[in-house]
């Protein structure tokens, strides 16, 4: 069984969940510090520490079966493969390397070494071993058995789209494509036939029927007004008088490598654990390098398990004529955002204007960055662009909006803000973000309280577990001098955040209204313990709760010019 790489009891009692030596020099040194380092998702450290350990002990099962496990979380399935053969030639049970042999195996095109393989519980699993059968009897030029395997497959309960979804591929891939698209029409693909994937192979499959006009249709119905260069390129053909490919599945091994990319997809929108989604990723990815949407995904779950290079170092693999390759450029500049290195990351986006202008994700993506750099102007104008290449009818216009009104705001431009705002909630009214946002300027500005309430009192409606909106509804029923309702919204704010500056500092002034004065000067307290010195888009204000702890609110607002609280007797 693929074993768990949390930390173990011994890990914790030695002390080594701080930091690890530089060299660990015994063999179970060695191999804690590859637990250590797999447990921090850090690869490359763990495959180095286990081969440290498999060294002094080349046949201990477990170093085994670690180290191949790190080489497979690298996509160095190269490497595994041999040590797998060991624990197989020890007859040891392994499912990860019973995976790295099934990838090596096909890898080979070896079909008849697929079908040998035992279906037992060392598998990787029902339905992926019985996908890979099935496929493998195609590759073994054995079309009947491939159909009933697909079939037997399908009358269990659970996993039926996705089988029938891989048999209409796998007719589609050997040229029938009526018995395909029978597949597709009746429904029976189920949400696979949904996704984009499933969606262009469709379309590829309409397209050999000569249906072009019901594959240009599918596709506006999927997909609408959003366009990217791969779609581009199939409604182009579709669009012309040529025929037109089925490119998503040309051979068996190509389908073996859908069947772990499927399941990678189906995990991971299960939220399944992104470790796991991982090593079918990377097998895709091995039986197929051009295989962009499992580099995608594999780029995404490394940049989730905070392995930036190794995310940027896969997205740099997709060549720049792909049509994928705003895609990765754009998912390069996340990495290089969530690594700490903006500038690099304005400096990709900057450059994919150039080469993919046309595209409005690109330019949102250059004013996300350039927002969190707080460059406001410069933002402003990358959303402006953005705005002029969306389709008005398209439903997700509203983000923009509200980026381009978060900027506008943070730049002084309040009533630019607030248009953009309400233009934004024009299209999604009940959108909480937005709601919450808007609501809480108003408040700030001591305008349109009702309307404010209002809208606060919609986006807790719609988003009760949010603490920054419950925070909001709390302060805009204080402003309102409603303190006693106050106090309730407020008291869930802090425990839905409860080391929030600003939320605790506004339970505070809220505790004081209603004359819980200690309370509220211990919550300032701690509001001043959650301050972040480097924080500078917080809205905390230390100086001012030193003063409220020094003088009380009272004294604090007559400084500032504010209405003085009309107090209420103390509460409970």
């Amino acid at each position: 069984m693929i074993r768990n790489l949390f930390l173990s009891a011994s890990v914790i009692a030695l002390g080594l969940t701080s930091a690890m030596p530089v060299a660990a020099q015994s063999m179970s040194g060695s191999y804690l510090a590859g637990r250590h380092a797999a447990v921090r998702s850090d690869f490359a450290e763990a495959a180095k520490y286990y081969g440290q350990a498999l060294a002094r002990d080349t046949q201990n099962p477990e170093f085994l079966e670690s180290t191949i496990l790190a080489y497979l979380s690298l996509g160095d399935i190269a490497k595994a493969l041999p040590l797998a053969g060991v624990l197989e030639a020890r007859n040891q049970r392994s499912q990860v390397a019973y995976l790295v042999q099934t990838a090596g195996m096909a890898q080979d095109e070896n079909f008849e070494g697929l079908l040998a393989q035992p279906a037992d519980e060392a598998g990787i699993g029902p339905w992926i071993d019985g996908l890979v059968k099935a496929w493998a009897h195609i590759g073994a030029g054995d079309m009947t058995a491939a159909i009933k395997q697909f079939d037997d497959l399908s009358q269990e309960p659970g996993m039926q789209g996705y089988v029938l979804y891989h048999k209409a591929l796998a007719l589609a891939s050997v040229g029938d494509y009526e018995g395909a698209e029978a597949i597709f029409a009746e429904n029976l693909a189920g949400s696979a036939a949904q996704t984009r994937r499933g969606v262009i192979a469709r379309a590829e499959i309409l397209g050999q029927l000569d249906r072009k006009d019901d594959a240009l249709s599918l596709i506006t119905a999927s997909f609408g007004d959003t366009t990217d260069p791969e779609l581009d390129a199939l409604v182009t053909a579709l669009q012309g008088d040529g025929p037109v490919s089925f490119t998503h599945i040309q051979n068996a091994k190509a389908g073996i490598a859908e069947v772990f990319f499927t399941f990678a997809a189906v995990l991971r929108n299960e939220s399944a654990g992104d470790y796991y989604v991982l090593l079918y990723a990377r097998v895709a990815r091995f039986l197929r390098p051009d295989h962009i949407d499992a580099l995608l995904l594999t780029a995404d779950l490394l940049e989730s398990l905070g392995q930036y290079d190794l995310a940027i170092k896969e997205l740099q693999a997709v060549p720049a004529d792909d049509p994928a390759y705003h895609a990765a450029e754009l998912g390069r500049a996340a990495a290089l955002r969530q690594s700490d290195k903006p500038d690099q990351a304005v400096e990709v986006l900057q450059q994919l204007t150039r080469s993919h202008g046309d595209l409005p994700a690109v330019h949102s993506a250059l004013g996300d960055a350039l927002r969190a750099q707080d460059a406001w102007e410069a933002a402003i104008k990358s959303y402006d662009r953005a705005v002029e290449l969306t389709s008005e009818t398209n439903p997700q216009r509203w983000v923009l909006f509200y980026a381009r009104g978060i900027a506008e705001e943070r730049s002084g431009d309040g009533e630019g803000a607030e248009k953009d705002f309400r233009a934004a909630l024009e299209i999604n009214p009940e959108q909480p973000q937005v709601l919450n946002y808007l609501g809480y300027s108003l408040v700030e500005q001591g305008r349109n309280l009702d309307e404010a309430l209002n809208m606060i009192e919609r986006a807790v409606a719609a988003s009760p577990d949010s603490g920054y909106i419950v925070d909001s509804l709390g302060w805009v029923l204080y402003r309102l001098g409603r303190y006693e309702e106050a106090v309730d919204q407020m008291e869930r704010a802090v425990e839905l955040i409860a080391v929030d500056p600003v939320v605790n500092d506004h339970l505070g002034d809220v505790y004081w209204a209603v004359g819980r004065e200690r309370e509220a000067e211990f919550q300032w307290r701690r509001a001043l313990s959650f301050v972040d010195p480097d924080d500078a888009d917080s809205e905390a204000d230390p100086d001012r709760m030193r003063r409220k702890l020094e003088a009380g609110l009272d004294v604090v607002l007559q400084e500032e010019g504010a209405d003085p609280l009309t107090k209420v007797s103390a509460g409970k």
